[in-house]
Order: C-alpha cells, then sequence, then structure tokens
C-alpha cells in the first residue's frame, strides 16, 4: 500500500473528526499498522503482546481523535499513544509481580552466559536497556525518527533524548 501524502492524511482524519467515518480511520490503520506493530514488537519482545497494544494505541487514538490538535504529525501522536500503553502495560505487570513475588530476582546482565548470549542476539542486547533507553534507540535507529520528534513521542526535551541514546550506547559497549 502507498504510503498516505500529508493532505490525503489531513483529509481523513478530518472525515473521523467531523463526520464519525470509521471507513477513513481504518485507512489510518492500514497505513501505520505495519509500523506500529514493528515499533511495539522491538519494544516488548512479544508478537501477542504487540498485537495487542496496537490495538489499544489504535482504539485509543479512535476514541480520542477529537483531541489530535495537529500540532505534531499524525504518526508522532500515534506512537505517544502506543509508548503510554507500552509504559501502561509494563507498569500494570510489574504490580502484579511484586504481588505475587516478595523477592523478585534481578538478571545480572554481567553474567557471563548473559554476556554471551547479548553478543548474539540484537533482541536480547535491546532488553537489557531500561525502558527509555530503548524506546529511543528504537525511533532513533530503527525508525529513523529525527530527535525533535523522539522527544515529542517521549514527552522529554531534546537533550534527554540525545543522553538517553548516548547512554544506551555506552551501556551496549560494555555488553559488547
Amino acid at each position: 500500500m502507498k504510503p498516505l501524502s500529508r493532505i490525503a492524511e489531513a483529509q481523513l482524519i478530518a472525515r473521523c473528526v467531523v463526520a464519525d467515518d470509521r471507513d477513513a480511520f481504518g485507512r489510518l490503520v492500514e497505513n501505520y499498522q505495519p509500523g506500529l506493530r514493528r515499533f511495539l514488537l522491538n519494544l516488548a519482545g512479544d508478537a501477542d503482546l504487540a498485537d495487542d497494544l496496537a490495538q489499544d494505541s489504535f482504539i485509543k487514538a479512535y476514541l480520542s481523535i477529537r483531541s489530535f490538535r495537529g500540532v505534531s504529525m499524525f504518526k508522532t501522536w500515534l506512537w505517544r499513544i502506543a509508548y503510554n500503553e507500552f509504559l501502561n502495560y509494563t507498569r500494570k505487570m510489574h504490580d502484579v509481580r511484586a504481588d505475587f513475588d516478595e523477592n523478585p530476582v534481578e538478571s545480572d546482565i554481567t553474567d557471563t552466559a548473559a554476556s554471551l548470549e547479548a553478543k548474539m542476539d540484537v533482541t536480547t542486547l535491546l532488553e537489557s536497556l531500561p525502558v527509555n533507553q530503548r524506546t529511543a534507540v528504537l525511533l532513533f535507529y530503527l525508525d529513523d525518527r529525527p530527535i525533535k520528534e523522539i522527544a515529542k513521542i517521549m514527552q522529554v526535551e531534546e537533550g534527554t533524548v540525545k543522553s538517553l541514546l548516548s547512554r544506551a550506547r555506552q551501556k551496549m559497549k560494555e555488553i559488547d
């Protein structure tokens, strides 16, 4: 499918807002679903979870499309919703695990076996990063997003994004 132009995208959004046009929103979903699912898969490391989070993100976007002001690109707004869904999921899972596990065991990537595995597997390497660093790395290197846009998605300052990328590179060098 051919990517939407900014004008076509704006027209679809307008149809969603004015006429509650579900077909128009369906076109937006078709356009952005592969990239959003890839982002969430890389972030979560689980295809089923990525699909669920993507679906939840599109539902939230549809329900709140009237709040989209067009200050940023629709894609940036949608990725922000998806990132929030991922953060909410991880918080909820952390709370659930804390309820069931009185003595949580922290994994130590410096362990020789884990270190070897990280060298061979990029996914493991990314998973070793804190969520905010992993998100910045995925958006910058895999989605080829500019720092300014990453800052909007993550709702942080541009300098913070640069710092996150720098720390992530440093940590990956140490593991490598």
